[in-house]
């Protein structure tokens, strides 16, 4: 079971009122002690155990080297699935889960909650940006190539494409690497009338996540995915979430869970769908071959 699960998942499903949780983990102290403190009844430690508890739908949020094999059984065998990003760190398996979700007719979506978060997806209220500049920065953690770009600079990947709301006709990249290790990355990606530029730096002085986004005479910064400055000219505003917002509220987590039950208890497709998130590996995968086409 992955962080993400017992930092977001789990506190947000244990409070939906209407659904009926399955605790699954293959570490017994793990499952015990979550199911205790979330007091979930029903416990398991494999999905073979899992899929005799007639469920409607399962969270998969584990080690990404999981993903596939986890996803893979329960697509097989009918299951609804919501699947942190990424949905594999290869993309042949992630091409893999898609077509097989389409094949059994199930719902399935991936785990790109900035879509959810309220000071990014109002953004796009503004009106439809020219341009767009988002960083994405952490303090001395340079990684391998496809780690980098697969497991976290996905997210800038799809936010980007999420507010720049057209296709992207063309990628460009630059980099700067130290043997193995990445250090940082930057990205354009362009679409008709915009141009999206992702930053990460994962070997600088700060961890920190800016969005820019600029449309006619006004821009529009989100620091930290939770507060917004707005620049008209010399007029400068402010918008902030009020003192008892929750953190996983103002993180999008709450909405992106509750759209994903909605659309399975309604049978409706997901927004992003499982063909719109596919977009987004298949831009990290044309990155990551970029940069090095052995990786």
């Amino acid at each position: 079971m992955g962080d993400i699960a017992k930092k977001a998942y789990l506190p947000v499903l244990s409070e939906k009122e209407g659904i009926e949780l399955v605790l699954c983990t293959r570490n017994e102290v793990t499952l015990n002690r979550l199911a205790e403190k979330y007091r979930i009844l029903e416990r398991v430690q494999t999905v073979d155990e899992l899929l005799t508890k007639d469920i409607d739908a399962a969270f998969v949020s584990s080690a990404t080297e999981a993903h596939f094999e986890m996803a893979e059984k329960l697509i097989e065998n009918g299951i609804n699935v919501y699947i942190d990003k990424p949905v594999s760190m290869s993309f042949q398996e992630t091409e893999r889960i898609v077509q097989l979700a389409k094949e059994k007719g199930v719902i399935a979506m991936v785990g790109f909650n900035r879509r959810f978060i309220p000071r990014v997806k109002e953004l796009k209220e503004h009106g439809r940006a020219s341009l767009i500049i988002m960083q994405k920065n952490r303090f001395a953690s340079p990684d391998y190539v496809r780690r980098f770009i697969v497991e976290d600079f996905i997210h800038v990947v799809d936010t980007l494409r999420f507010l720049m709301d057209t296709e992207v006709k063309d990628v460009k990249v630059e980099y700067l690497r130290n043997g193995e290790m990445l250090d940082n990355l930057v990205i354009q990606l362009i679409g008709e009338g915009c141009i999206a530029i992702g930053v990460m730096n994962r070997n600088g002085g700060v961890t920190e996540e800016i969005i820019e986004y600029m449309t006619g005479h006004d821009k529009y910064v989100v620091n930290s995915l939770v507060e917004t400055t707005h620049y008209h000219n010399k007029e400068i505003s402010f918008t902030k979430f009020g003192d008892w917002e929750p953190t996983l509220y103002k993180r999008g987590f709450y909405q992106i869970t509750d759209h994903f039950i909605d659309c399975v208890q309604n049978n409706k497709t997901p927004n992003p769908s499982i063909d719109d998130s596919y977009t987004t590996h298949e831009i990290c995968e044309r990155i990551v071959k970029s940069i090095d086409s052995e990786v």
